[in-house]
């Protein structure tokens, strides 16, 4: 399986695909332009050179036509543009989103919730990618960039992901839980990713508030997810 990070040059994508690609996983680092796709690979490569990994970069048109599972790391103001640019490559992938509607995309605070039409970013996502067979996921919104790249402690946080398709979301928390420490809680249908959003811009504040950088959290008090 081919696991393919789109806009995966910055912080959270390239985090993500370090991750993956430690746990075994082939993954694609996209970007708008491959040349930084392939500098931002061949740098990961050395600095994490004792794990030999799977990882090559390419533009995101060329990663979303290459993976089998599509990661979206952008934010919000390129989420539509983006999306627009790989729509044709989408046709029945599973494709997680990991868009946040912050302030920070009209020159506002972290720590603050932007309402968007669609009610969330992934239901954003599921109707742009309309008609593709896409299945959407909000997935990775409440865990911090910097304990993704903080390898190769483990990750204390649980993953929350929302989606309308069973199936796909078994196949997307397998992937998740390759990442030492994540568990991944399946929250319900796609809907649920109004909710799941509105943590982040929490835990940042809760991170400003507290001068930390890794504040996240676990689920817990729940015999279904022990039993797991």
């Amino acid at each position: 399986m081919i696991v393919s990070v789109i806009g995966g040059t910055g912080p959270q994508g390239l985090g993500i695909a370090e991750r993956l690609a430690i746990a075994g996983l082939g993954v694609i680092v996209g970007s708008r332009k491959e040349e930084k796709a392939l500098d931002i690979v061949a740098k990961a490569k050395e600095e994490f050179a004792d794990y030999d990994l799977n990882m090559t970069g390419m533009a995101n048109e060329d990663a979303a036509k290459a993976g089998d599972v599509l990661i979206i790391t952008v934010p919000l103001a390129a989420q539509k543009p983006t999306l627009e640019g790989i729509k044709e490559f989408c046709n029945d992938k599973i494709v997680m989103d990991a868009t946040v509607p912050l302030e920070t995309a009209i020159g506002g605070k972290p720590f603050r919730f932007v309402d968007l039409m669609e009610g969330s970013a992934a239901e954003r996502t599921a109707s742009i990618l309309k008609g593709t067979g896409a299945k959407v996921i909000c997935a990775f919104c409440n865990i911090s960039n910097s304990h993704l790249a903080n390898i190769p402690e483990e990750i204390d946080c649980d993953c929350l992901i929302a989606g309308d398709d069973k199936e796909s979301k078994e196949i997307a928390a397998e992937i998740i839980d390759k990442i030492p420490g994540v568990k991944t809680i399946d929250c319900g249908i796609l809907e649920k990713a109004r909710i799941i959003e509105k943590i982040t811009p929490l835990l940042i504040g809760l991170n400003i508030k507290y001068k930390s950088h890794y504040g996240g959290l676990r689920i817990t008090g729940i015999p279904a997810l022990d039993k797991e």
